[in-house]
C-alpha cells in the first residue's frame, strides 16, 4: 500500500476521528483520566490513621507521650489496649494501622538518665499508609525525647541547651504528597498506553478489512507514525501542562528539556506500538494486550519500586521498554528541573529504542519489490 507521506498522515488522522473506539481511547480516555485518576490522591498526605497504644507503664510520662501522639495530624488514637496480643489483633482486623508499645519501666528508665524504649509495629500490607503512620509516630516520639533530654540535663545540673534538631525540607515534592509523587509518572504511562491501544485498534481494523498482513512503503509508514506522534505529543503536553497546573503538582522545571524528552518518548512509543501492532490480527487484541501489561510496565518503570532491587533480568527488560526511560525522564525534567546532562542516560535509551523499534516496524511492514514497482 503506497499513498505517500502527506496522504497517509491525513488519512490516519481521519481514521482516528472516524473510529469511535479510537476517539474514546486516544482523546476521551486522556481527558477522563486527567480528572478521574488524581481524585484518589487529592488529599496528598494521609491523616487521622488509627493507631492503638499498649501502655504497660501507666505512668505520668507515658501519658505525656500519649498526648504527643494525639497531637500528630497523621494519626488518631483509636484506643489503649492492655497487651501486645490485643493490639496486634486490632491491627490484623483492620481497626488500626500501627501499634505503639510503651513497656513497663519506661518512666523509671528516663528518670534514671537512661533512654526509654518504645516499640512501633506497623501494618506492611499498605506501604503508603504504614510509612505515614510510622513517620508521624516517630515525630511525636522524637519531640517527647527532646523534652525528656532537656529535663534530664537540668536535673543533673548541666546547661539546659536544646539538642540539635534535624529539619528536613523536600526539594521537589514540597508537600511530600503521594499524588505529587505518583500521578505525574502514571500520566506518562497513560499517554503510552492510550497510544498503544489506539494504534493497535486502527491497525487491527485495517488488517481485518484487508484480510492479510499490512504492507506500507517508507513514506506511507512515516506518515502514519507522524499522525500518531502528533496525537501523542498533544496528550503529553496536556498532562505536563494543564493537568499538572490544575492539580497543583510540581511542574515546569525544565521546559526545553520537557519538549525534547517528550518528543523522544513519543517517538519511541509510536515506533514500539507500530511494531507490536503489526502482530494484531483484530482490533480486540490491542485491549487484551494493554490489560495484561499495564501494571507490569508501571512496576518496571522503577517509580514505585527501586530498579536496583529488581533481578538483573528484569532490569535488562525494563531498558527495552519506552516507559522505563520515558517516565523517569519526564518526571525528572518536569517535576525536578533536571538538566539534559543529568538525564543523558534516559535520552540515549529513548533514542536507541526509537531507532530500533522503527527499524523493526519497517521490517514488519516492508513491501515486496514487485508491489513497490507496481505502486510507481
Amino acid at each position: 500500500m503506497s499513498t505517500g507521506f502527506r496522504a497517509e498522515l491525513i488519512a490516519t488522522l481521519r481514521a482516528v476521528l472516524g473510529d469511535r473506539y479510537a476517539v474514546v481511547t486516544m482523546i476521551g480516555a486522556v481527558v477522563l483520566y486527567s480528572f478521574f485518576y488524581p481524585v484518589a490522591y487529592r488529599h496528598e498526605v494521609a491523616s487521622n490513621l488509627p493507631v492503638v497504644v499498649v501502655d504497660e507503664d501507666h505512668s505520668a510520662l507515658s501519658r505525656t507521650l500519649l498526648r504527643r501522639i494525639e497531637a500528630v495530624r497523621a494519626v488518631r488514637l483509636a484506643g489503649v489496649e492492655t497487651s501486645v496480643a490485643r493490639g496486634r489483633a486490632q491491627m490484623e482486623a483492620g481497626n488500626a494501622e500501627a501499634v505503639v508499645l510503651i513497656p513497663a519501666g519506661f518512666q523509671r528508665d528516663i528518670l534514671r538518665g537512661r533512654s526509654g524504649q518504645v516499640v512501633l509495629l506497623g501494618d506492611g500490607a499498605y506501604l503508603g499508609r504504614a510509612s505515614s503512620v510510622l513517620t508521624g509516630l516517630a515525630e511525636a516520639i522524637t519531640a517527647f525525647a527532646r523534652e525528656a533530654a532537656v529535663r534530664q540535663a537540668s536535673f543533673m545540673g548541666a546547661p539546659a541547651a536544646l539538642p540539635v534538631t534535624l529539619v528536613q525540607r523536600p526539594l521537589f515534592n514540597t508537600r511530600e504528597g503521594y499524588g505529587s509523587g505518583i500521578v505525574p509518572g502514571v500520566a506518562e504511562l497513560i499517554v503510552h498506553q492510550t497510544l498503544l491501544i489506539g494504534i493497535g485498534v486502527l491497525l487491527g481494523t485495517r488488517r481485518q478489512q484487508l484480510g492479510r498482513r499490512l504492507r506500507f512503503d517508507g513514506k506511507s509508514l512515516a506518515g502514519i507514525a507522524c499522525a500518531f506522534a502528533l496525537i501523542g505529543v498533544l496528550s503529553q503536553l496536556y498532562y505536563a501542562g494543564f493537568t499538572s497546573w490544575m492539580q497543583d503538582y510540581p511542574r515546569g522545571g525544565n521546559l526545553p528539556g520537557v519538549l525534547l524528552g517528550g518528543a523522544l518518548f513519543i517517538a519511541a512509543t509510536v515506533a514500539f506500538a507500530l511494531f507490536v501492532g503489526s502482530f494484531f490480527d483484530s482490533r480486540e487484541r490491542a485491549f487484551q494486550y494493554i490489560t495484561a501489561i499495564s501494571i507490569v510496565l508501571f512496576f518496571l518503570s522503577g517509580l514505585s519500586w527501586p530498579t536496583t532491587l529488581m533481578p538483573p533480568a528484569l532490569q535488562w527488560l525494563a531498558t527495552l521498554l519506552p516507559t522505563t526511560p520515558g517516565i523517569n525522564l519526564m518526571v525528572r525534567l518536569n517535576q525536578m528541573g533536571a538538566s539534559l546532562g543529568e538525564v543523558r542516560v534516559e535520552l540515549c535509551n529513548l533514542v536507541l529504542l526509537a531507532l530500533a523499534y522503527a527499524g523493526l516496524a519497517a521490517w514488519r511492514y516492508r513491501m515486496p519489490a514487485s508491489a513497490r514497482l507496481r505502486s510507481r
